[in-house]
């Protein structure tokens, strides 16, 4: 089995969860994580426990991330009333570019270009620990709910339809 837990962005998150003081460990799982019931199923936890990594932007080319939980869908409608502008999703390519991550393994944290302003889905707080990416696809790591939102400074919105 390759070892995902030597890429370079799953090294880059780790550094920064270390750095951090945050107790969390990353976990290289045996099948891909690139959506939230693929982790859910690779972590035998619910579906609602998987943080999804989701990011948009404006027409002014400001990125918002926003993080879902993983058995919800984001309101396009909630995220352009929050942030007062028109809002589209960003490409594969727009994402690489902004967050250094590739869709699948997109962090919380570390991004090579830091967004705008990080939202994040009120639902997550119905778990104590949630699951997010780190830096792969196959790599993953658990957090408590308000280590995530302190660490990743985001604010906790309604964004779900």
């Amino acid at each position: 089995m390759n070892n995902f837990l030597l890429k370079k962005n799953v090294l880059k998150v780790s550094k920064f969860l270390d750095k951090s003081s945050l107790n969390c460990k990353l976990i290289q799982l045996n099948e891909t994580a690139r959506s939230a019931i693929e982790a859910a199923k690779a972590l035998n936890k619910e579906v609602g426990s998987i943080v999804k990594s989701l990011s948009f932007k404006d027409t002014d080319y400001n990125f918002y991330l926003c993080l879902v939980s993983g058995d919800k869908y984001l309101s396009e409608k909630k995220l352009a009333k929050i942030t007062k502008q028109k809002i589209t999703k960003a490409n594969a390519d727009e994402v690489k570019e902004q967050t250094g991550f590739t869709i699948g393994g997109v962090s919380p944290f570390s991004h090579k270009i830091e967004p705008k302003r990080i939202f994040i889905d009120k639902n997550l707080n119905r778990f104590n620990i949630v699951y997010a990416a780190a830096g792969h696809p196959f790599v993953v790591f658990g957090i408590e709910f308000n280590q995530l939102v302190k660490f990743s400074r985001g604010e906790i919105v309604d964004l779900t339809i």
